[in-house]
């Protein structure tokens, strides 16, 4: 049942997109008291929830590579909303108020056109926006935009996003370069490429669209965006069982989800593959929607949401 849908904004694309992309590829975030919705060039609205603006605000055109599109998502931190704007002008990372939209700070990037999603990443008591892009991944502090620390070794066209636990950040690329990075927070500082603090770095299995899934102590990681998945033991960047070639799934852009033991793997064609969470990485299920997906799967409590080109899905036991 929708409770109220709202038009926001009208406007003729000012540059061309990717045949599979939309104008609303980005994904929403909500602190569960407003909801922050970036459509990159058509700007940044903050609604509550009951579907009232709160705010907006217009950061300008975005021009991408190859005219491919927008599609980093904002994340959400204490009083502040951080929108990346990596594209073939000058790119740059922004801090606004998620109550009033004011800008809070505005730090430049040597970047041309990322599609990574930034994370937030807690660690000893200290927050961290961390963010891949082109050939290097960052740390900046959401209080300023101060550059904590940053790494090189990816490659251009950044789309997967970095994954973190237990005080290591894992960040990979497979476009031009293929590398996957794990990264020691502790004693992070300056440019720590080539340093220690990169505990192991791997060529093989390294993601391109889907981000990693880190999951169990675990990264699964899809070859490009093909049907086959890589299981990884964080610890050390070995394989541990796999690859495992999907079966069922080709094409992937959706990001791989875990939840009660099983990974889920949505390509596509509308086809979700789910696997168990082992060196085996036995097919458990197969399940199809007539639908096409690329955004990645969202778990709330024991239920799966999938948003397709046509529909929104919730999956659940009955």
């Amino acid at each position: 049942k929708i409770l109220w849908q709202k038009s926001l904004h009208k406007d003729h694309p000012h540059e061309a997109g990717h045949y599979t992309a939309s104008l609303a590829s980005n994904s929403p975030v909500t602190d569960g008291e407003r909801i922050v919705a970036s459509f990159g060039s058509r700007g940044v609205y903050c609604l509550d929830l009951e579907g009232k603006l709160l705010w907006k605000k217009d950061l300008g055109e975005m021009h991408s590579k190859h005219g491919h599109g927008e599609g980093s998502s904002p994340v959400l931190h204490g009083d502040v909303v951080v929108i990346n704007w990596d594209h073939e002008e000058q790119s740059f990372i922004v801090a606004l108020d998620k109550r009033t939209g004011q800008q809070k700070w505005r730090v430049a990037r040597p970047e041309d056109t990322s599609w990574a999603t930034p994370i937030v990443v807690e660690h000893k008591g200290r927050a961290q926006i961390v963010v891949s892009g082109t050939n290097r991944i960052r740390s900046y502090d959401p209080a300023t935009g101060g550059v904590n620390w940053e790494c090189g070794g990816l490659s251009s066209n950044i789309v997967a996003s970095p994954v973190s636990a237990d005080g290591i950040v894992f960040a990979g690329s497979s476009y031009d370069t293929r590398n996957l990075l794990a990264i020691r927070l502790d004693g992070a500082k300056g440019d720590i490429t080539g340093t220690d603090q990169v505990l192991w770095s791997r060529r093989r299995g390294c993601p391109y669209v889907p981000s990693p899934l880190l999951y169990d102590g675990f990264l699964y990681t899809l070859q490009h965006y093909q049907g086959v998945i890589f299981r990884i033991d964080s610890k050390n960047g070995e394989e541990q069982g796999g690859p495992f070639r999907l079966a069922a799934v080709t094409e992937v852009y959706s990001s791989p989800v875990g939840a009660a033991g099983r990974i889920y793997v949505t390509s596509r064609a509308g086809i979700t593959q789910v696997l168990s969470n082992d060196a085996e990485g036995k097919s458990l299920a197969t399940n199809r929607l007539d639908d096409s997906i690329s955004a990645s799967a969202a778990i709330a409590g024991s239920e799966l949401y999938l948003r397709g080109e046509k529909h929104l899905y919730c999956i659940a036991e009955k």
